[in-house]
This record gives C-alpha cells, structure tokens and sequence, in this order.
C-alpha cells in the first residue's frame, strides 16, 4: 500500500498543531527515494544543484533545462514527499507572463508539485499571477544566493528594526500572494520568529533559528559530503568519508587482483 501523498493542507494543518516540518534538497532518483522512506515531509530540487552537484561558482549559470532532468527524477521518486522545484536566475523576474510560462515549464515537464523563487514586494506580482495560474508556489526570503552580489555576498539578513519589518513586509506579501510557505535563509533568529508570527502559512528556516514552522538543508550539508559545512548545518552522517573509503577499497582490491574474486565470476 503506497503512503498517503503530503499535500499543502498538510503543512497549514502541521503549523497549527506546531509539529514541524522537515524538508531536504535532493537531485536524484535514489537520493530522493531515500529521503521519501525516511519520511522528510518536502523534497527541493534547489537551484543549489548548480554549485552543489554540478561544479558551477554559484547557483547564476544554472538554466531552468538544466534542472528539469534532476526534478523530474526526484518527482518520479517520490511517493511520500511533496516536490518543489526552483525556478533558475533569468527564468521569472522580467515579468510575471515570462514566471508563469517558466513555472508551468518546470511543472509540465518535471513533474513536481510546486514551485520556489527568490523575492519578497518586488517579485509579488508573479507570485500572484503563478499562483493564479493555479499553481503552488513558495517563497524564498532572507539570503537568496540568487542576488548574492547584491547583497554584498553572505550576509546575515534581518539585522535590527528595519531589517525585521522589511522582511515581515516581504512575507505578507507573498502570503497575500498565495505562497503557501515561506523558506527563510540565513536570518537572525528575532526576525525569523516574527515573520512565522506574522504568517497564517508555515516557514521553514535555513539558519534561522529554532522557531521557524520547520527545517530545510542542503542534503550534502547535513550528509558530510563536501570540503564546505555552513554554521548553521549539522552533520548528521559522514557519507562523504565513506564514499572516499568505499573507493579506496575498491582501488586496492582491483589491483591486488582480489576483486574479482571466484564469487564474482561466472565460469562453465
């Protein structure tokens, strides 16, 4: 019997009883297929795909057919988990016509559930106009890596008073938009409990502290895969020194010729 689908009702239904939300990028079908047996409640095919998994400076170059071949495999994945995808840099902020044709491309063509760009006021209007194309949407608001250069680089967003009632500001708007959450990323933690106090829907922090609706992490981040471990990310399993020892061992056996051994080869 296959499990019962999360759906957006779900994740209103979850911020009021508190139960928090849990959510990891992912970018292909095994990786995903983990995470949905493992019971993460949201899988994003993030465009952190362009600097995690495909060697790229930033998440910038990354195109929107690019991504759709990794969020088609984590929606095929996926019999659990809710699918949302990122809509790439240069895809949705020259008009909200230009979001909608580029949100319902991803949709079509990957099979996800919903979709995810960065913005708060200045990106309203395409929310509104993808969210009246009937398609989900959720938001993005804090360090969006998007506009990385803009902001200065990797900058804690949300400092003091005005910083606070900015992104407040930003997140009602995408409320009344029709974003059905909102992930905050790298906020100072009084400015990430006053928008999820502010909000009818859930937020879910990428260090922002403990009081956002729920989580969200880089899989590699939280796997120990990679040279790079933000602050705000725990390790919870060290797979990249395991994928390195499972390699050495694999080197050594083949050319100590004890791979392949008898059990490995097929004889008359």
């Amino acid at each position: 019997m296959s499990p019962k689908k999360v759906r957006i009702h779900d994740f209103r239904e979850m911020k009021a009883r508190g139960e928090k939300i849990t959510m990891l990028t992912a970018y292909d079908f095994p990786t995903a297929k983990a995470f949905d047996q493992a019971g993460v409640d949201m899988l994003l095919v993030g465009d952190s795909l362009g600097d995690n998994m495909l060697g790229y400076d930033s998440t910038v170059p990354l195109t929107i057919d690019e991504m759709i071949p990794f969020a088609r495999a984590v929606a095929r994945a996926s019999e659990r988990a809710f699918v949302v995808a990122d809509l790439p840099f240069g895809s949705y902020e020259v008009s909200p016509e230009q979001a909608v044709e580029s949100s319902i491309k991803m949709i079509k063509a990957s099979g996800a559930s919903a979709i995810k760009f960065e913005g708060g006021r200045r990106i309203a209007r395409q929310v509104k106009a993808v969210t009246d194309a009937g398609i989900p949407f959720c938001g993005h608001l804090g360090f969006t890596p998007q506009s990385e250069t803009a902001l200065g680089g990797r900058r804690i967003q949300g400092r003091g008073e005005q910083g606070v009632a900015d992104l407040v500001a930003d997140a009602l708007a995408l409320q009344e938009a029709g974003a059905f959450a909102v992930v905050l990323e790298m906020v100072m933690a009084p400015a990430a409990r006053a928008v999820t106090a502010a909000l009818d829907i859930p937020t879910i922090g990428i260090g922002a502290g403990p009081d956002t609706d729920g989580q969200v992490l880089v899989w590699l981040d939280a796997a120990g895969v990679g040279d790079w471990h933000p602050k705000f990310s725990q390790q919870f399993a060290q797979v990249g020194a395991e994928m390195t020892k499972a390699a050495t061992g694999y080197v050594e056996a083949v050319k100590s010729v004890s791979f392949p051994a008898a059990e490995h080869t097929f004889e008359d």
